[in-house]
């Protein structure tokens, strides 16, 4: 079998350990269309043919992965589930992002697919990332740091280096996420 033709499995990530602290409550939780957020999101990933999903955060109903240093905000996640997965290429998408549809996880899934991460103009997330020995190294560096602004999902994206997807309006409004109860009401409506 010739291993160096085959594709990379695709891991579908739900970024949902945060702390809910704008909202007040657990965004993955709240009900949208008759289900948790968090399976909203799942069904997404599968939808856009992800070859399995994995959730982080401290989630045992979803089998999800603890983060490894509480409270290091989205890239703790990422540590975590880069610890519990062989090397892959991740399609991560953010717990609080609703209207996000299969399709445009598709687009990001296979545009640019030499790209080491990408993402949609101006948008931090969702993003793929190629998890590999590079990736690696990079998220044990930022999580070493002392700078919890240093920490970020933006700093991992520039250190492996990221490529960004145009999108039309139509798009970018899937690409709201509900931080506060005044967004998730205008999202609802």
């Amino acid at each position: 079998m010739d291993t160096a033709t085959e594709p990379a499995p695709c891991v579908g990530v739900v970024l949902a350990g945060g702390r809910s602290s704008r909202m007040g409550h657990d965004k993955a939780m709240l009900p949208w269309h008759g289900r948790p957020l968090i399976e909203h999101q799942i069904a997404q990933l599968q939808a856009a043919g992800v070859d399995a999903v994995k959730v982080s955060g401290d989630r045992p109903q979803y089998q999800g992965i603890a983060d490894p240093s509480a409270h290091a905000g989205p890239l703790g996640g990422l540590a975590g589930i880069a610890a519990a997965c062989e090397d892959s290429e991740l399609l991560i998408v953010p717990v609080d992002m609703p209207r996000l549809q299969p399709s445009l996880l598709q687009r990001l899934r296979t545009e640019m697919s030499q790209a080491a991460c990408v993402h949609f103009d101006s948008h931090v997330l969702p993003m793929r990332l190629r998890l590999d020995a590079t990736c690696r190294k990079a998220l044990a560096e930022l999580m070493a740091t002392g700078d919890d602004r240093a920490r970020s999902l933006r700093a991992l994206q520039n250190r492996v280096g990221v490529s960004e997807i145009p999108l039309d309006a139509d798009e970018a409004a899937q690409l709201i996420d509900c931080n506060t109860e005044e967004a998730w009401h205008e999202v609802c409506e």
